[in-house]
């Protein structure tokens, strides 16, 4: 039986989102009887000074933890070190564990990994699979990183585009995103859409009775718009802010912050310097066994995506908010993925970045309606079980490595 090979620098117990994602699907995987294999680093995502085993099994997983830099996400820089000692790892670790007609499946954390994983493949005689999360590095040029600009962003994509089409096949997590790999010349027989997951099982909808974060907040006869997940630098906040200000003087209403992230700071510094503290609640990311009750703590959740990266990236966060039955408002161009999604369900609003009027709006009226903002959760969650569930991911995955081996 020949072996599937994973690479990604987070794997469980890393809390991250792409650790959840890859260690579902490799759990899944070897429970099914496959050889299982993931190269990834012995650090967590918030915590890169850990030192995780260097080699161990997990539930028939066979992890192999490969030596990296640990400067951390704070700088440039540092990221740029940590990446370049991965990808030496990762490739000393690919050369020494691939063989023939075995399936390295590399993930794009951090970018460009399918690179390596593409020369130790040719070299070995593997097959390759990569999984996108996102596309590097037009998501990089997008968000205004420094550097990518000229021959080294040409010469960069030129890099992915030859591990594009040197594939098995290109696992996207949206439709928006499967179209910009055709349009870099991606025949589309080598294009797969599988859509990211959540544990909708543990998740689902809950009643304010039965969930004990509402008193241990102080949010019992609140109002509560939320947030949960990272707020990076492909996200916005200032429509929310602003949006905010006309519930100032309404102590009913809350704004409830849980993650972290780039711009997660700034939002809270942002609303003391507005004055807004009373109207704002932040806390940190949660864990597994308590994000069943904290996602279904508001009465309506806010995703946001700046335009300029719809396509590049999908906000896995939506099925999470789906899986709670609760309604969602996207701040994000109305043609993209997530937007299209909630339009063609009604499974809540849509707001284009900076129309606060309308955000306002859409908050006035689930406030005032009760039972239209419990009708959107129903079909949130109704929209999940029929489309996006994770049994239903994981036979897809399992269908793309059927036809790759």
């Amino acid at each position: 039986m020949k072996r599937l090979i994973f690479v990604n620098r987070y794997f469980f117990p890393d809390h991250s989102a792409t650790s959840q994602i890859l260690s579902d699907l490799s759990f899944h995987l070897a429970q099914s009887g496959r050889e299982v294999h993931v190269i990834t680093s012995p650090q967590l995502y918030d915590n890169p000074a850990a030192r995780l085993a260097a080699e161990e099994c997990v539930r028939g997983v066979h992890v192999h933890r490969v030596t990296s830099t640990n400067f951390g996400r704070s700088t440039l820089l540092g990221r740029g070190l940590d990446y370049a000692s991965f990808y030496a790892s990762t490739s000393r670790a690919l050369l020494g564990l691939a063989s023939r007609d075995d399936v390295i499946v590399a993930k794009t954390d951090p970018p460009l990994i399918s690179v390596p994983a593409m020369l130790a493949a040719r070299r070995r005689g593997a097959k390759l699979i990569n999984w996108l999360q996102d596309i590097y590095p037009e998501i990089a040029v997008q968000l205004g990183v420094p550097l990518l600009k000229g021959p080294l962003r040409s010469g960069v994509s030129w890099l992915r585009d030859q591990s594009l089409k040197y594939a098995a096949t290109n696992v996207v997590v949206g439709e928006q995103m499967a179209g910009r790999l055709a349009s870099l010349g991606i025949a589309s027989d080598h294009i797969r859409v599988v859509q990211n997951w959540c544990d909708d099982e543990t998740i689902r909808p809950l009643s304010r009775a039965e969930n004990p974060l509402l008193r241990e907040w102080g949010l019992e006869d609140k109002f509560i718009v939320g947030y949960s997940g990272n707020l990076g630098r492909a996200h916005e906040f200032m429509t929310m802010l602003d949006a905010a200000e006309a519930f100032r003087d309404n102590p009913h209403v809350v704004f409830l912050m849980i993650g972290g992230g780039h711009l997660f700071s700034q939002l809270a510094l942002a609303a003391k310097a507005r004055g807004l503290e009373r109207s704002f609640k932040f806390f940190d990311y949660q864990t597994h066994e308590v994000l069943k009750y904290s996602l279904c703590v508001p009465h309506v959740h806010w995703i946001s995506l700046r335009r300029e990266v719809e396509g590049l990236i999908v906000p896995s966060k939506f099925l999470g908010i789906a899986a709670s039955g609760r309604p969602m408002i996207a701040i994000t161009s109305k043609n993209g993925e997530v937007a299209r999604l909630v339009q063609r369900f009604d499974c809540g609003f849509v707001v284009e970045p900076g129309d606060t009027k309308s955000l306002v709006d859409a908050l006035v009226t689930l406030k005032g309606n009760s039972n239209l903002a419990e009708a959107m959760g129903q079909r949130a969650r109704q929209m999940l079980e029929a489309h996006f569930t994770r049994r239903q991911a994981l036979q897809r995955w399992s269908a793309a490595l059927d036809a790759v081996l």
